[in-house]
């Protein structure tokens, strides 16, 4: 039996706005991976878990403004864990088109904004851990 992609999904500090992330989560679950929505943590936290609970994936959402903030705090902390390469890397949520790019070049793999389709969402998993991991 093929091993369940693990995703472990987090809202950073005290951002709020949680209806999102939760609509993936359960997107996820549908197309066959485990999902741990792990709420409102530090990255810290989160770091010490992914690599706790040997997970594949790490996801989060941001509507603070503070996404570009966010994903150099986890990145920094992963390379300190010396985890950096062992995650696929994801941020959703609300924050301007033109730091998408700006985020993928501090280490975020996959960038999804308003309106994103969550079908999107599982495939870019799929392709980019390169295996499929619905029935």
């Amino acid at each position: 039996m093929e091993k369940k992609t693990r995703v472990l999904l987090f809202k950073p500090g005290l951002d709020g706005h949680w209806r999102g992330i939760m609509t993936v989560s359960k997107a996820l679950s549908e197309a066959g991976m485990e999902t741990i929505f792990f709420g409102f943590k530090t990255v810290e936290g989160v770091v010490e878990a992914a690599i706790q609970e040997d997970v594949d994936v790490i996801g989060f959402s941001v509507h603070s403004g503070a996404h570009l903030e966010w994903a150099r705090e986890l990145v920094r902390e992963l390379e300190e864990k010396g985890a950096r390469g062992d995650f696929l890397l994801l941020i959703g949520g609300v924050f301007p088109e033109q730091d998408h790019a700006e985020l993928k070049e501090i280490g975020m793999d996959g960038v999804f904004g308003p309106g994103t389709v969550t079908a999107d969402i599982v495939r870019f998993i799929e392709e980019n851990l390169g295996r499929k991991v619905s029935g």
